[in-house]
């Protein structure tokens, strides 16, 4: 099983003239510890279930830009886009100079968006969750046709492009990987059978995870889609470093429902020396499963 980076929190010591050296040092140490992939949240203000929203928040891409000049061979994403934040063709664009910039390292992480509270506060449309799922899957679209050869128009019920003109285009073939976030069981994890490289899941225990799989296998089916096709992803929760055995006890589990990539979140106030803990300490043993 892969070890992924999840980095939510900002709220760190010395911040914000600290914040480039911490993030980068974080990055480096899971770069150089055989870490698989680091991702940030795309939000704009801390998420009110983990802090007051005023506390610390980075824009994703900018950060992402900035790690990919202090990495060498992490896998570099948001996690997870949400739709309702960018134009998709824009999207497109800032995903193909990730990648171009980071030498391939780029994949795109979304989902249909939900916290309410950053769109009214900076003026930015919040439609109803179902044209959410429809502009999602159109973005999804989008995005595809704009890392393809196809150049013409795209004519969709919420977005129209005259042009999908991406140059240059990016350095993976045929495209970055699309994983879509989420466990919905109707519309999400159908969009993931249908588009995505990779679907990322909470850690809603053994039971519950099995029954969502068991979903997405059933989508997976209805479009002739081979499941084992879609990586399986998890984001753990909790102090991983307190009780070492009993995660990978866990892990042992949810990887006979194929999941092979676990993302964990380095708490503050030492994420870098919490990275390179892991990487000594968890990574190795890890790996074996």
């Amino acid at each position: 099983m892969k070890l992924a980076i999840h980095f939510p929190n900002f709220t760190l010591p010395g911040e914000p003239a600290s914040l480039a050296g911490i993030l980068a040092a974080t990055a480096k140490a899971a770069d150089e510890g055989g870490c698989e992939t680091m991702t940030l949240m795309d939000h704009w203000f801390q998420m009110e279930q983990r802090a007051p929203a005023t506390d610390p928040m980075l824009e994703g891409y900018t950060s992402l830009g900035f790690l990919a000049g202090q990495t060498k061979r992490l896998k570099l994403g948001l996690l997870v886009t949400g739709v309702t934040y960018r134009y998709p063709g824009l999207l497109a664009k800032i995903i193909a100079t990730l990648d171009v910039l980071s030498e391939g390292r780029a994949f795109l992480g979304i989902g249909a968006a939900w916290y309410e509270k950053e769109h009214l506060a900076l003026g930015v449309p919040y439609p109803p969750i179902s044209q959410r799922f429809e502009m999602l899957e159109e973005a999804i679209q989008i995005c595809e046709q704009m890392w393809s050869d196809n150049e013409g128009p795209y004519e969709g019920k919420h977005y129209q492009l005259a042009e999908t003109i991406c140059r240059p285009r990016p350095l993976q073939s045929p495209r970055p990987p699309i994983l879509i976030g989420g466990s919905g069981e109707q519309k999400t994890l159908r969009l993931v059978a249908k588009y995505a490289d990779a679907c990322n899941l909470f850690d809603i225990g053994f039971e519950e995870l099995e029954r969502k799989l068991a979903i997405l296998d059933a989508h997976c089916e209805t479009f002739g889609r081979d499941p084992a096709s879609i990586q399986r992803t998890a984001l753990a929760a909790g102090d991983i470093l307190a009780d070492v055995d009993g995660f990978l006890s866990k892990m042992e589990r949810y990887a006979s429902l194929g999941i092979s990539q676990v993302w964990i979140a380095p708490p503050a106030p030492d994420p870098a020396g919490y990275v390179t803990r892991l990487t000594e300490i968890v990574l190795p043993r890890l790996s074996e499963i």
